[in-house]
């Protein structure tokens, strides 16, 4: 299957999954909160598509990779998995039944995050062409110091991490809050060994790290 299509079918099967996650919850399509985040997530990944198919296919194919082979990482999916699909869930729930009432400026705010997250995401991808979702070491694969990555070591992680930290208030939920901020250690967790890894197996990284201080937020972390 030609990589176009492959983009396609993903597309075709992630979008209605996470409408399915949160509308089914919420009894209802008037959850506006909902629709803001489908949205984003559409727009962004066509205009990432659109952008790279060209320029970087190499990029696609690497995020199309899903299967980690350290054990590690393994760890890391069976554990993310299930507090991401809470973030999407407890949001509808939370609509139907009110357990939470959240102001509108805060879940907007929610959004605005929302929305510089995907942005941090894009910076990364234009600098890093390796920026796989797995964690691996390729040939032809050098450090990256440029761009995001002369602020901290994950700039990736960065971009998930304030995703994760809007996610909860752009739903509207605080409920959903509390899954969404577990993801944080479980992100942690995953850079650490993943700087274990490339400082073993690509050639300059031990160098980068001694240069590069933050991880994730300059000055915090």
């Amino acid at each position: 299957m030609s990589l176009e299509w492959r983009l396609a079918v993903r597309l075709a099967t992630v979008l209605p999954l996470i409408g399915a996650l949160m509308f089914a919850p919420a009894g209802s399509f008037r959850f506006w909160q909902g629709w803001a985040f489908v949205g984003q997530f559409a727009v962004f990944n066509v205009f990432f598509l659109a952008y790279f198919l060209g320029r970087d296919p190499g990029l696609i194919e690497r995020r199309l990779k899903a299967k980690e082979k350290k054990t590690e990482q393994k760890r890391f999916q069976i554990l993310w998995l299930p507090l991401w699909m809470a973030t999407l869930l407890l949001p509808g729930f939370d609509y139907r039944f009110g357990w939470s009432h959240m102001p509108v400026w805060l879940s907007v705010a929610g959004q605005v995050g929302l929305a510089a997250s995907w942005w941090v995401i894009f910076w990364v991808f234009r600098y890093n062409s390796f920026a796989s979702t797995v964690i691996q070491v390729e040939e032809g694969q050098k450090v990256i110091s440029d761009g995001p990555y002369r602020l901290v070591r994950h700039p990736m992680y960065s971009g998930i991490a304030l995703m994760t930290v809007s996610a909860g208030f752009a739903l509207g939920s605080f409920i959903a809050v509390v899954p969404a901020f577990l993801k944080i250690p479980l992100l942690i967790y995953r850079l650490r060994h993943e700087e274990q890894s490339l400082a073993k197996e690509l050639p300059g990284y031990t160098e980068y790290l001694a240069k590069t201080s933050w991880r994730l937020v300059p000055g915090v972390y």
